[in-house]
């Protein structure tokens, strides 16, 4: 007999947000719960993140024709300027599926794709969606991004930003780097140079029907000092688990993350200094703005490293649901590097771990 069922489609405490929905389902959609009340904001501020991540706009992603519409369903009020007004209770929202091309996967409902969820969800479940990958589809984290945007508005003065860095073996100049780049070019590339070529490397690889992996970088700045708590609810805990529940991410890292290996105490260390203003002041910031899992009022920089699409053309050995071994070629629309969409991903993931960890800073100490 099955045991009690557990949920796992929900994440953060205070600032909580649950998602539904699947690649080739009718809609896919979230719940954000815990958002204070009296916020306001525009359902073209929603919308202008998810046009960020919303596949077709290049030949370098998928060509898969979604415009991502977003419904907002609950818990917000209708003010006389056409701005909505958050209640505090629970903000439902929708995104119709409009461009699903379910017969793209006919060939691989009893196939196990190489790199893909389809072994593990079958031999969890005994039943797997392979239409598009069903839940394990990248298309869920739209729910994200539109969840991701109503964090945003939960802690003052917050910016948060992302950029793609590296594909891979190629990165970024960082000599070279400028914000304003990232939204000139289709990779979020800081550095118009780098894009330059990642055009060229990836027009090579999309002709291929292959794919390629990459690293995307996401800053956060203005976060206020204070916020997670030690030991088991430390903010870059949360961080590195809301970006590690992307699709296709293998490894995160905070500050220097895997380089501090390489580092000495003395090279590490983020010295201080008194400030002009009487306040505390960095000489550095290794720790990536964060310490024992507190905020330290630094700019938070987390990185995490996209696996390469698995859905490529070229056959690769699998088996399928009787144990058979067969050749697997995965046909239907792909990108070449999901890492380029993965960037307002991260920065959604990032925005709802700040929220999370605002609330329940405010909510223990009276301090936000």
């Amino acid at each position: 007999m099955p045991g009690r069922v557990m949920s796992h489609n929900s994440f953060g405490h205070l600032f909580r947000v649950t998602t539904f929905g699947e690649s080739h389902g009718v809609a896919i959609g979230c719940i954000v719960d815990g958002t204070p009340p009296g916020l306001t904001f525009t359902r073209a501020d929603i919308q202008a993140e998810l046009d960020k991540r919303r596949p077709g706009q290049s030949r370098y992603t998928t060509q898969r024709q979604e415009p991502d519409t977003v419904e907002i369903l609950s818990g917000v009020i209708e003010q006389t300027d056409g701005t909505l007004m958050t209640t505090g209770t629970p903000i439902a929202m929708e995104i119709r599926n409009v461009d699903q091309r379910s017969k793209d996967y006919s060939d691989i409902a009893q196939r196990y794709r190489p790199g893909h969820a389809d072994y593990a969800y079958d031999q969890k479940y005994g039943v797997r969606d392979f239409r598009g990958g069903g839940r394990s589809s990248a298309r869920e984290t739209a729910t994200r991004v539109a969840a991701g945007a109503i964090a945003r508005l939960v802690v003052p003065g917050v910016r948060i930003r992302g950029a793609l860095v590296q594909i891979g073996d190629r990165a970024v100049n960082r000599q070279s780097w400028n914000w304003d780049d990232v939204r000139s070019n289709p990779f979020f590339c800081p550095d118009a140079g780098t894009a330059a070529l990642w055009a060229e490397d990836l027009d090579k690889i999309r002709k291929a029907g292959s794919s390629i992996g990459a690293v995307v970088e996401v800053v956060a700045e203005g976060v206020p000092v204070g916020l997670g708590a030690p030991l088991y609810g430390k903010l870059d805990q949360d961080i590195a688990a809301n970006l590690m529940s992307i699709n296709a991410v293998k490894g995160v890292e905070i500050g220097e993350g895997f380089n501090a290996a390489r580092l000495t105490g003395e090279d590490n260390a983020d010295e201080m200094r008194m400030g002009a203003d009487g306040k505390a002041e960095f000489l550095s910031n290794h720790a990536g703005g964060i310490l024992g899992g507190i905020s330290t009022g630094q700019p938070i920089v987390a990185r995490f490293a996209v696996k390469p699409t698995s859905s490529i053309l070229t056959p690769r050995r699998s088996i399928d649901a009787s144990g058979q071994e067969v050749d697997v070629m995965t046909k239907g629309r792909h990108d070449p590097c999901v890492g380029i969409r993965a960037v307002p991903i991260g920065e959604a993931m990032m925005a709802c771990a700040i929220a999370d960890h605002y609330l329940r800073h405010r909510g223990q100490t009276g301090r936000g």
